[in-house]
């Protein structure tokens, strides 16, 4: 099928257009060049006055897991819906449901979302969720750093080649895309009643630091040549003052590449009358010293959520401030622990006011904005239907003045984001949630429109959806735009060349793949791993394992390696 996206003002930062106007065309799947001017085309979209860009791409959204269920079993009441249902599918309404994820999603133009928490014992559970997601593109990241068997190995000083083994196991056992280190260490220091954890920290007896394991987990990334850097939740999330917890993070990187997530919940001073201050000038400042450094923000927003996280110490710490007043914390055996705390963020909180405006300064002081990432940390910060909300706080600046004179005025006097004038630019917003997210991740088929990408395209109406036909021959600059009103609804969404969204609404879900690294590893480790099993599981190995005809998929191809591209 051949399909023309005539007259679009086109955002790319892989192909350096910037808003310029040009036709882009779609054959089966995949973009492709301009076909000879004597071509028929099957269909012909006029986006006269829309901006094109590529599907969005998010790196770090709790979508699917053990986590996430139990925080819908705990909060019923935020998932409820009696609506009529749609496109026959059961619970296409319900909210925070699979499908109403991947409506929703897609709607706001996003078509790959990373999961980037999944236990490896719980793989199959968080696969067979993000399976159940339509239309979007999805890949998980597994989590080590307080399994048994890796501080079993480091402490019986295994080689880093050993290490090497066990994690390229790991992820393609589980089917990941990368690797997650959630505190390293603490959860299991846990256990043994630590209730706080930091980098040098020692894990009761195993004998080894945080630094440790996550330079060890660092490496084999590295050297096995998996695209996408380690990913790290650092030590002291929340804590004030932890804003040198994350400097010396960066520091103890070697050199090597290194992912630091949802870095507002580590660019706290403690300074002011309360002991509680931003941080976000020093973190950026060691950020720019630092290019094998990449991170993203986990911006707050203010309103009801729920926190899920696998650093227990952090989750427990904090589970008197939980709104409504319920909480879980849990424990899975030999791996790892964590808790769901429910939390309304207020505006007229100073700590909550605080938090919002750290987030901010990060996105308007960075100088390297292809480097820092755009997210909420899904649902922690703010759920991602609050993405809307957050490009307008960054695209206009009257706005977001407007918006800070209902904030606690004592948070926002210790920071620098009153006097930050700054407004992103649509290709900014590209650059950041398309072409450098994919990248990132490795996925290099897509955040673009170059021919042979996949064709996963966006297309927004800078004045909502329900005017496309009002605009013939309109530039949208020169009226103020409401980008909050443009990203919520996109006009348009193709999802490998086939139309899903059209006006705001979703019309067709197809199934999504999951992308999956296969790094090499020697199966001799196998028998460590099976030793290990045997002595300490309630499972069996073989429960690990995942495969394509789990998901009884009609072209068995669930599972896309990108390394096969």
């Amino acid at each position: 099928m051949l399909i023309k996206l005539q007259n679009g003002f086109v955002y790319d930062a892989v192909q350096n257009l910037h808003g310029e106007q040009r036709d882009l065309y779609i054959q089966d799947g995949r973009m492709t060049n301009a076909p000879s001017p004597d071509t028929k085309f099957d269909a012909v979209y006029d986006l006269t006055g829309l901006v094109v860009m590529a599907g969005a791409v998010d790196i770090h959204s709790h979508i699917a897991g053990g986590n996430v269920n139990t925080a819908r079993l705990l909060l019923p009441e935020q998932h409820r819906n009696h609506m009529a249902r749609r496109l026959n599918q059961p619970f296409s309404t319900a909210k925070w449901s699979t499908t109403d994820t991947g409506y929703r999603y897609a709607r706001m133009g996003y078509t790959t979302v990373v999961e980037p928490a999944m236990l490896p014992v719980n793989a199959l559970d968080v696969h067979l969720q993000m399976a159940d997601i339509p239309i979007l593109d999805t890949a998980a990241l597994a989590i080590l750093g307080n399994d048994d068997l890796l501080l079993r190995l480091i402490r019986a000083k295994a080689s880093q080649q050993q290490i090497n083994d066990y994690v390229a196991w790991t992820l393609h056992t589980t089917r990941a895309l990368g690797l997650k280190v959630i505190n390293a260490g603490g959860a299991n220091a846990f256990k043994s009643n630590v209730r706080q954890f930091d980098l040098d920290d020692i894990v009761p007896e195993y004998g080894v630091s945080s630094r440790q394991i996550l330079q060890i987990l660092q490496t084999a990334v590295c050297q096995l040549g998996v695209p996408h850097p380690v990913h790290v939740h650092c030590n002291n999330l929340g804590v004030p003052g932890n804003i040198d917890t994350i400097v010396a993070t960066m520091e103890a990187a070697q050199g090597l590449p290194m992912h630091l997530a949802h870095v507002q919940f580590y660019a706290y001073g403690n300074e002011g009358s309360k002991g509680f201050s931003s941080a976000a000038a020093k973190l950026l400042e060691v950020f720019n010293r630092h290019p094998n450094i990449t991170m993203d923000v986990g911006q707050v927003l203010f309103g009801q959520t729920v926190t899920i996280s696998g650093d227990v110490i952090a989750q427990y710490s904090r589970h008197r401030d939980a709104s409504p007043s319920k909480w879980v914390m849990w424990d899975a055996e030999c791996e790892g622990s964590g808790g769901v705390v429910p939390y309304h963020y207020r505006e007229n909180s100073f700590v909550n006011t605080l938090q919002w405006a750290i987030g901010l300064e990060l996105f308007l002081l960075a100088e390297a904005p292809e480097r820092l990432f755009f997210t909420t940390d899904h649902p922690n910060g703010a759920p991602f239907t609050a993405y809307p909300e957050l490009i307008r706080l960054l695209m206009d600046a009257d706005y977001r003045q407007a918006y800070m004179a209902g904030l606690n005025q004592e948070a926002l006097k210790l920071t620098l984001l009153p006097s930050l004038n700054r407004e992103f630019t649509l290709s900014e917003i590209a650059l950041m949630t398309r072409s450098a997210a994919a990248r990132l991740l490795g996925l290099h088929d897509r955040g673009h429109l170059s021919p042979g990408a996949i064709a996963d395209v966006a297309i927004y109406n800078p004045h909502g959806y329900s005017a496309v036909e009002q605009l013939p021959g309109t530039y949208f600059n020169q009226t103020k735009t409401d980008y909050r009103a443009m990203f919520a609804n996109a006009a348009f969404v193709f999802k490998n060349g086939h139309l899903v969204v059209k006006e705001g609404g979703v019309i067709a879900s197809p199934a999504g793949n999951a992308q999956i690294v296969h790094p090499h590893y020697d199966s001799r480790i196998e028998r460590d791993i099976q030793n290990h099993f045997n002595h300490f599981y309630s499972l069996k190995l073989s429960n690990f394992k995942i495969d394509d005809v789990t998901f009884h998929r009609d072209d068995n191809q669930r599972f896309r390696n990108v390394a096969n591209r």
